[in-house]
């Protein structure tokens, strides 16, 4: 697969690697370790298979996160973070804490 061109800001390409909402939770849910798919997908509530196979599959693509499948029958699949995931940590804490402060202070 061709890499996609980056934007030359970097906050959009941060923004492209990560804006759509289940990117951002299945980075939340990956955190702590590693998760089956099925274990992801009951995390996140509401994702149909097909939106959350997708979504992994290009986070995988930009480095973001590795799939390991093991052979078993049935196949036993893992998703876990690459170092380059990990690095995402202090993004989702910055959000995690904003959130927060605007449940507490705005949401009225």
């Amino acid at each position: 697969m061709e890499k996609q061109e980056l934007p030359a800001c970097p906050v959009e390409t941060t923004l492209t690697l990560i804006s759509d909402k289940w990117k951002v939770l299945i980075l939340r849910d990956l955190l702590p370790g590693t998760k089956r798919f099925g274990e992801l997908k009951k995390s996140l509530g509401h994702v149909s298979q097909k939106v959350l196979t997708s979504q992994l599959r290009q986070m995988e693509e930009n480095g973001l996160l590795t799939r390991t499948v093991y052979p078993e029958v049935p196949p036993h699949v893992e998703y876990e973070l690459t170092d380059l995931g990990y690095s995402l940590k202090p993004i989702l804490d910055a959000m995690s804490t904003w959130g927060q402060n605007y449940k507490d202070n705005y949401n009225r």
